[in-house]
């Protein structure tokens, strides 16, 4: 069933780009959203229990290296690929209404199986295959079907900045293999090398300051697609791949106080840099790091309830962050540009259902209680409070300070791009309009999902032991 659902998407989206002349936009893209939703159907299904890896698929690849093809899905990486499914099929609905190119229909269907591969692998040499099948695919579909200048030189420093990451992390993947295993059950002992290299380089996917320069300009010149797919799936490439390696390294122990100081740095440095933005898609691609740094903090910790915290938080980001790209899509769509000041005040009075739907996931991502972007930050706190297993009180509380700080900033910012798009006297303009059929599907399915995560966490929550407690208040 899992290798069903990860070859699904990925021959079809391949098919789609070699025939692309014989097929046209609309209709690639319907298609492309029911192959989604086929691995989506199949990965709810393949479902047995967070005690079990479910759907496991385990045979010989290459044995000199002790590699296997080894599928499975754990309570971990259950909730990434349901939310990966989720949104590749909405990015494929957002392209049915649309003169759309098939090749950009394959390409976000490539991507997606291939990140559904990172999260469905059990062996590591497995894991770091499906990690690099995603980053072309992306490359062309920043350089090709971005919009403004310098879409190219995006793509290429996207490219280069992941490329790298990727290096490092093969590397710290080979140290692995020689000093214990490839499998993700097999924990290794005495290797500082490769606690080092591997973190430093998923703080490259995450990103983590200072290494995430290449995120703005990659957020702001890819199409609304590749926003939603670059923040919604590819950041979690690199959250998910310190969550899964960080119990394999004993020494993980010596990186965890610089990853959880990076992690709040990056909080407050995004607060304010997301302060000063015009454009809402390089606002929202700011406000991705600091938001990832909250999960990279519960990492941090390597405690029950940071694990949780990172799974919930990243999760979390991952819909409301498709939301606003997606918002900020259809504003882009009505007035060329998601500059603020050229979109002008007063959109309530506008084009009301869209205005409702960008305050919402502004004050979901801000963490508002009762959606989904609250338990993420409130776990995440909670973990660096009770400092965890590896953390010293003064770095875990000093992280907590921070991380607070962060909270405010991120009140603060949100609620200015609140002011200047949604609320004042409103700037009539002929691009004035509501919500068309397509838009207010793609919208009220992550708002609906936001709503209901936030109000009912338990689903997530009751993936991992300690938290059944936390879930069950929630209920």
């Amino acid at each position: 069933m899992i290798v069903t659902a990860l070859a699904v998407p990925f021959v079809i989206g391949l098919l789609l780009m070699v025939g692309r002349a014989r097929v046209s936009g609309p209709v690639a893209a319907a298609i492309g959203a029911a192959a989604m939703t086929v691995s989506l159907l199949l990965y709810a299904l393949v479902w047995e229990g967070r005690d079990v890896v479910s759907g496991e698929v385990d045979t010989s690849w290459i044995e000199p290296l002790g590699a296997r093809l080894h599928l499975g899905v754990t309570a971990v990486s259950w909730p990434f690929l349901l939310m990966t499914a989720f949104i590749g099929v909405l990015c494929c609905l957002w392209l049915v209404a649309r003169d759309t190119a098939p090749a950009l229909v394959g390409l976000v269907l490539v991507i997606s199986a291939s990140s559904l591969g990172v999260f469905s692998s059990l062996d590591l040499l497995l894991f770091f295959v499906f990690f690099e099948l995603a980053l072309i695919p992306m490359w062309f579909v920043i350089a090709w079907f971005g919009t403004g200048d310098g879409t190219r030189r995006a793509a290429t420093r996207f490219l280069l900045f992941t490329v790298a990451g990727s290096a490092l992390v093969l590397v710290g993947i080979v140290v692995i293999g020689l000093d214990g295993g490839l499998q993700v059950d097999e924990t290794v002992t005495g290797s500082l090398a490769a606690a080092v290299l591997v973190c430093l380089g998923f703080a490259v996917k995450t990103p983590i300051v200072p290494l995430h320069t290449w995120l703005p300009d990659a957020h702001s010149t890819a199409p609304t697609v590749g926003s939603v797919l670059l923040a919604a799936v590819f950041l979690k490439l690199g959250t998910y791949g310190l969550i899964l390696f960080a119990p394999l390294m004993d020494r993980f122990a010596d990186v965890a106080p610089y990853l959880a100081i990076a992690g709040v740095v990056g909080i407050v440095w995004s607060g304010f840099a997301c302060y000063g933005q015009d454009d809402l898609k390089r606002l929202v691609a700011y406000s991705s790091i600091g938001h990832m740094g909250f999960v990279v903090l519960a990492i941090s910790t390597r405690s029950d309830v940071g694990l949780a915290a990172a799974v919930f938080g990243s999760v979390a980001h991952g819909l409301i962050t498709g939301l606003l790209f997606f918002t900020a899509g259809s504003l882009k769509d009505r007035f060329g540009t998601a500059s603020m000041a050229a979109i002008g005040r007063g959109l309530y009075g506008r084009t009301p259902w869209l205005a409702v739907t960008f305050v919402l996931a502004a004050v979901a991502s801000l963490g508002l209680p009762g959606l989904a972007g609250f338990w993420g930050e409130l776990l995440s706190l909670r973990a660096a409070y009770e400092i965890g297993d590896v953390l010293t009180k003064p770095v875990a509380w000093t992280a907590l300070a921070l991380a607070l700080v962060g909270v405010a900033l991120t009140t603060a910012y949100f609620v200015r791009a609140i002011r200047l798009v949604a609320q004042g006297e409103p700037v009539e303009q002929d691009a004035d309009r509501d919500l068309d059929r397509r838009e207010a599907v793609v919208l009220g399915a992550l708002v609906v999902a936001v709503l209901v995560l936030g109000l009912w966490p338990a689903p997530i929550l009751d993936l991992f032991e300690p938290f059944t407690v936390v879930a069950g208040v929630a209920r």
